[in-house]
């Protein structure tokens, strides 16, 4: 089950993080700490993603901003 974490997380798309950490709470062949070990990396990673994502549109909402502004003046 770790290396199905690892390869979801390697992916950087949320969905499929998302469905791995619902089918892990119904994974009766983990143990309670397993379970909890592996949902906390993907909801780490979901958070990490979704900063990133935000950090992203941010420095790209300020370089455009600063590129339409260039010389004082919306062109």
């Amino acid at each position: 089950m770790q290396r199905r974490v690892d390869a979801v997380i390697e992916q950087h798309v949320i969905a499929p993080m998302n469905e791995l950490l619902i089918a892990l709470s119904d994974d009766a062949q983990l143990s309670r700490e397993e379970r909890y070990d592996l949902q906390q990396q993907l909801r780490s990673a979901i958070a990490h993603h979704g900063r990133q994502h935000k950090e992203d549109r941010e420095r790209e909402a300020a370089e455009r901003l600063a590129e339409l502004t260039r010389g004082g003046t919306i062109l």
